[in-house]
């Protein structure tokens, strides 16, 4: 079944605008992160982040502490998310869930079909109408972004709207200044779902922090499983239990040594 925009958002996010900070880590933790807009600042382009050698190094202490019950939930494919933390081989989802590669180093993942190619060409041609948009190819997914280029958001929308019926068993995924061409039956919440049955991460809390649309499956999975969820931003409806402003304030919380300024953070206990 084909979703719109709106068949995609969150049905009954709830609206919580004075939601504290979060405990600091524990050692029982099963700790999902989401990437950008949590862990690392948006850019106009995705292509232009980078992972500060600190947080790096912090990812790296946090996955020892907790036994390897540490995993990326992103919305970039497997290959970026290994380009962007290299050398480091993180469990992680990719692609919103649609890819997951388990602490054991198995991978699974959807093939990419035909008439994504064509598409991903005719995006692009529409894209270069409007200096800043981008087009950003995830192998079984595609992205357009209008960050840069704020004037492109209707063309973009429209034109994923309009590509739908060629693409069966897919839906569209709204985020920030972002739409995507992606697979259904896959989700952030389901792939946290799956980690948690599996080493290292079975039989521990679930914490998930994310700020996007995107990742309210993921808050609604750990709520159910009595773990806490943490909106990385200011949006009012959602299912997280806690909230962090920005990316500076997830560095301080998970302890990485200062990268980015940061307003002082009062952690609950």
């Amino acid at each position: 079944m084909r979703q719109s925009l709106e068949a995609t958002a969150p049905s009954s996010p709830n609206p919580a605008p004075h939601r504290g900070p979060p405990p600091p880590p524990a050692d029982d933790w099963a700790l999902f992160l989401d990437v950008d807009g949590c862990l690392l600042p948006f850019a106009e382009r995705p292509d232009a982040v980078s992972v500060p050698a600190t947080l790096l190094a912090r990812l790296v202490a946090l996955r020892a502490s907790l036994g390897g019950a540490l995993a990326l939930v992103s919305g970039r494919s497997l290959t970026t998310l290994d380009r962007l933390f290299a050398p480091e081989r993180f469990t992680a989802a990719g692609l919103h869930g649609v890819e997951r590669r388990r602490a054991d180093g198995i991978g699974h993942g959807a093939p990419s079909p035909a008439a994504l190619a064509a598409i991903r060409d005719e995006a692009v041609v529409v894209a270069r109408r409007y200096p800043g948009a981008v087009v950003e190819d995830k192998g079984a997914a595609l992205g357009l972004h209008w960050r840069g280029a704020p004037q492109a958001e209707v063309a973009l929308r429209t034109f994923a709207q309009a590509m739908l019926p060629r693409l069966p068993g897919y839906q569209l995924q709204p985020g920030d200044h972002v739409v995507e061409l992606r697979p259904e039956h896959a989700d952030k919440g389901s792939a946290i779902l799956a980690f948690l049955e599996e080493a290292p991460f079975a039989g521990r809390r679930p914490v998930f922090a994310g700020d996007d649309l995107t990742d309210e499956t993921g808050f609604a999975a750990v709520n159910a499983r009595g773990g806490i969820s943490v909106l990385v931003g200011d949006r009012a409806a959602s299912a997280a239990q806690f909230a962090l402003a920005d990316p500076a304030q997830v560095h301080r919380w998970l302890g990485v040594p200062a990268s980015l300024p940061a307003p002082p953070l009062e952690i609950s206990r």
